[in-house]
């Protein structure tokens, strides 16, 4: 049997912690996800145009010296400061891989970024954009509860035509490994299924996590894009990133798998997924407090199948829990017939 977890968020997975921080001026923010410790890392990026930082490092054949935190950030490129931020803050605790012959140590700190540079926010940021200290506000305020919708790296998201955001799930098996996700939601594709008000999550609702879905009518779907999609399809515009934490014992190859699986959330939750003009990438961070066991091949594509749905639920709750800004409408008021519990 697979169950959410107690708080149905990626801090479910012990030894995971997560700091939220925005600018409601810039109509932006950033979140940071921490490893008690460090963690094998893993990235897999599959959009047309990403944003990232420090992936090559965890390359599987790399040397890949694991990860201290990661972060997912608003301000396209500006946004990629955040991560500096947050490495200096690791390394004054101490904490970070151990350089030969050094006096300071390294955090490994990689980063993606999503556009929301023409969300309506001011931008007029001059000299110094705010992701540096949003950072260390969300180092600060790390802990296992936070907020969803227009939160962290999602506050500035859209989700096609709807307001998007940030969203978590996570799942916990009876043999004791736990799994979670979180995502900031700024996809070109649509999180709704057309011609309906049902998310296209609704199948892997949990515990009425996305307020008890009234499930399609029998029928087609139609072929091609959406007409919800977000319009223009600007090049660089769109990006679903996202972290999947594991308490799992696996090596670098292993960690690199999940992430390659967990992608499958994405095309259950958003419609077109992976587009030339998304950035979508996925982290992996598993912490090794459980080992795989036998058959290891086996135990590791589950672990792959229930991140991919516990990431296609967390980008449904991104969506669900988002509120309206400026001028983006929320799906639970443009669909208040799609589900029967109002939050």
């Amino acid at each position: 049997m697979v169950r959410p977890g107690s708080r149905n968020l990626i801090t479910d997975v012990r030894g995971i912690a997560v700091g939220n921080a925005e600018d409601a001026t810039a109509m932006s923010g950033l979140t940071v996800i921490f490893a008690e410790g460090r963690a094998v890392g893993a990235a897999d990026v599959r959009g047309g145009a990403p944003g990232t930082r420090e992936t090559e490092a965890l390359a599987p054949e790399g040397l890949n010296v694991g990860v201290d935190a990661i972060v997912l950030s608003g301000g396209s490129v500006y946004g990629l400061d955040a991560a500096g931020a947050v490495t200096n803050w690791i390394a004054q605790a101490g904490r970070g891989y151990k350089l030969v012959g050094a006096p300071m140590v390294a955090p490994i700190v990689p980063s993606a970024i999503l556009f929301d540079l023409t969300n309506g926010g001011d931008k007029n940021w001059g000299a110094e954009p705010p992701y540096r200290k949003l950072a260390l506000k969300a180092c600060e305020a790390q802990g296992q509860t936070f907020k969803l919708g227009n939160a962290g790296a999602g506050y500035g998201g859209r989700a096609g035509a709807y307001k998007g955001g940030l969203g978590s799930a996570s799942a916990v098996t009876d043999e004791g490994f736990e799994i979670g996700a979180i995502v900031a939601v700024n996809s070109f594709g649509s999180p709704v299924m057309p011609g309906t008000s049902a998310l296209w999550a609704w199948p892997f609702e949990q515990n009425d996590e996305l307020g008890r879905q009234v499930p399609p009518r029998a029928g087609g779907v139609p072929m091609g894009n959406p007409d919800d999609v977000k319009k223009p399809p600007v090049p660089a515009g769109n990006t679903t990133i996202a972290v999947i934490a594991v308490n799992a014992e696996l090596t670098p190859a292993q960690a690199k798998r999940i992430a390659i699986m967990a992608h499958d959330g994405f095309a259950r939750a958003l419609r077109p997924v992976h587009t030339p003009v998304d950035g979508d990438v996925i982290f992996v961070m598993a912490t090794g407090a459980k080992h795989l066991g036998e058959p290891a091949l086996a135990r590791l594509g589950e672990l792959g199948s229930i991140a991919a749905d516990c990431l296609a639920r967390a980008i449904g709750r991104a969506v669900f829990e988002a509120d309206a800004l400026g001028p983006w409408e929320a799906y639970r008021t443009v669909h208040a017939n799609g589900f029967s519990l109002r939050k």
